[in-house]
């Protein structure tokens, strides 16, 4: 049994000797990664029988030995078996930023394995709940279809208003926020690099907007530093972002032993025992 979620119980490395080593916490949306982003994620792709193939880049002078040889960055791709859709771990890569923030995963699909390219792809930068990620992937592996948009923007919202997240004053029918008001969901303009087959990526309209697609985020405090971003592109299944959305709104903890420190002060926590 899990115990009632306490916000006085500490969090803390420096915990005397027999406190409790992890802690159920809540809100997810504040709890981080627990710096098991990559594993997390890789464990439950290996469980649904994904392919993973590391991508290693390096330097080598012409009379230097093999093993001497400086690796400059390294990355980890996840295939699914029938290679219509994939995860790589980009972190080491660090390509671009979200809200100031390295892309950790890059998540994408496409219709047929034949194709170089893919026809969306999403992505997460650390200390985006691992269990948020997973429960995304696996929404993702079980869909039959990976590119087919079977549902309107609609049931996003919906997802994370049966949990208690309000819609916007402003713009309900594309955006809504935590009651804290340190996470939000927004049906909004695509950021700059964000890879996808909709021909409107790389135009703009008369208006000098592009494409929309699914973002999200957590501002622990106004004007402060995000603790992680998302990134849907344009293309990307609406029922695919509501299963990531009804994980980050769930009201159900997670276990974690290392807390951000942006968010510590905001978080209940309960021994894990």
């Amino acid at each position: 049994m899990e115990a009632p979620l306490n916000p006085d119980s500490l969090l803390d490395p420096s915990t005397p000797a027999g406190a409790p080593s992890a802690y159920w916490v809540g809100p997810r949306q504040l709890a981080g990664d627990d710096g098991r982003l990559y594993d997390s994620v890789a464990d439950t792709l290996a469980g649904l029988g994904w392919t993973s193939l590391t991508i290693v880049r390096g330097r080598r002078e012409l009379d230097e030995r093999l093993e001497d040889g400086q690796v400059l960055r390294s990355t980890v791709l996840h295939i699914s078996p029938n290679a219509l859709r994939w995860a790589q771990w980009v972190l080491p890569d660090e390509p671009f930023h979200l809200g100031g923030l390295p892309i950790a995963w890059q998540v994408s699909a496409r219709s047929d394995a034949s194709s170089p390219l893919a026809e969306w792809s999403a992505y997460f930068t650390p200390d985006v709940p691992g269990e948020v990620l997973t429960d995304f992937l696996l929404a993702l592996d079980e869909c039959g279809h990976p590119t087919a948009a079977l549902t309107g923007p609609e049931v996003v919202l919906d997802a994370v208003t049966a949990q208690g997240w309000l819609r916007d004053a402003e713009e309900p029918h594309s955006t809504a926020m935590h009651p804290t008001f340190t996470s939000r969901l927004s049906l909004s303009e695509v950021p700059p690099l964000i890879q996808d087959a909709d021909s409107r990526v790389l135009t703009t309209e008369s208006d000098g907007t592009g494409p929309f697609g699914w973002q999200a985020w957590a501002e622990p405090a106004m004007g402060a530093p995000y603790l992680w971003a998302a990134s849907f592109g344009a293309s990307v299944p609406h029922g695919l972002v509501a299963a990531f959305a009804s994980s980050l709104s769930s009201t159900a903890p997670v276990l974690r032993r290392v807390l951000p420190e942006s968010t510590r002060d905001r978080l209940l926590r309960a021994p894990a025992s």
